[in-house]
């Protein structure tokens, strides 16, 4: 397996409510997140560990891992060697629409367990991507809807429902629409907590129970958040950075990198229909923020294909986070 980390952060047009994501990460490790949607991801080389609410996922070659909606994770390599995967990042509309076509689920859907051994999920989330990968849109829809209704009917169940929002709750949700609102300028934890009438400590005990991370983390994903949104819409990484509270474009660029894991720009271009644009990470031998074509002439491998010589197995271990 390469030394050289890459990676490319995408979305193909004629699946709209789908992000992809196909990398090699060695040193790049992931800052607690979390995602609007889904992530769904197949591990075809080396082993990626992922830090969740209920402990460590290790996922090796085959294994697949499954994301809810705001479930607050890490991730980084598991080896020295690093790892690959291919990554589905389907919105909530999307997986609540397959879910309705071909489950019994009711409610919103969700994974019961964070990963599982499946090596015919590993094939098509990576068939999705070859098939996205060669224009072939048909290809592309298709093994999505069958990799995410298999991965439901095997591994889906009704999201728990909520308790009924304590005091806690309620401050931690005001206490999150006051950074929303003033995301540019937020106030600090003790201007915060005074404005909501109660103490540093208990805000930030009940907004960690609230969101899994404390508010300054949380401030910090919705700001990149808001970026890719920006830079979706073409504004430049060096505006969406003031507009959205950083202090300039290399500071957005830290938090990106370590959130979405490609830099603004390479994941700007991406968004800006530039074929088969991949950018290596810092540090890689080509060169910070460089792209890396595919060579011409080569062919694309057909859709359905897995991504690696087999996927097959899964080395998973889980100790409490």
């Amino acid at each position: 397996m390469s030394g050289r980390e890459w990676a490319r952060h995408w979305r193909y047009e004629a699946l709209p409510g789908l992000d992809l994501l196909s990398a090699h990460y060695v040193r790049h490790t992931f800052a607690r997140h979390a995602h609007d949607g889904y992530v769904v991801c197949a591990v075809t080389g080396g082993v990626e560990e992922v830090g969740l609410p209920g402990g460590t996922v290790r996922a090796g070659r085959g294994g697949v891992v499954m994301i809810n909606p705001e479930v607050p994770h890490t991730a980084r390599a598991g080896r020295p060697e690093g790892w690959t995967y291919r990554t589905l990042y389907p919105s909530a509309g999307l997986v609540a629409e397959i879910a309705a076509e071909t489950t019994r689920l009711r409610g919103t859907p969700s994974f019961a367990a964070p990963d599982a051994v499946d090596a015919r999920a590993c094939a098509l989330i990576a068939g999705v991507h070859r098939a996205a990968e060669a224009g072939n849109a048909l290809a592309a829809d298709s093994l999505l809807r069958h990799a995410v209704a298999r991965l439901l009917r095997l591994h889906g169940a009704p999201a728990a429902l909520r308790a009924p929002a304590g005091a806690g709750a309620r401050t931690a949700r005001r206490a999150r629409d006051v950074l929303v609102e003033r995301m540019a300028d937020p106030p600090t934890l003790a201007r915060l907590a005074a404005e909501l009438g109660t103490s540093p400590f208990a805000l930030s005990r009940a907004f960690q129970d609230a969101y899994g991370m404390p508010p300054h983390a949380w401030l910090t994903d919705a700001r990149v958040r808001r970026a890719r949104r920006l830079l979706e819409d073409g504004v430049p990484p060096a505006e969406a950075a003031v507009a959205c509270g950083f202090t300039d474009q290399p500071h957005l660029g830290r938090h990106f990198r370590r959130i979405v894991g490609v830099p603004p720009g390479a994941y700007q271009r991406a968004r800006g229909r530039t074929p088969g644009a991949r950018a290596d990470l810092p540090g890689a031998r080509a060169g910070q923020g460089s792209v890396v074509r595919p060579a011409r002439g080569r062919r694309a491998p057909r859709a359905g294909a897995c991504a690696a010589p087999a996927c097959t197995a899964q080395e998973r271990t889980r100790r409490p986070s």
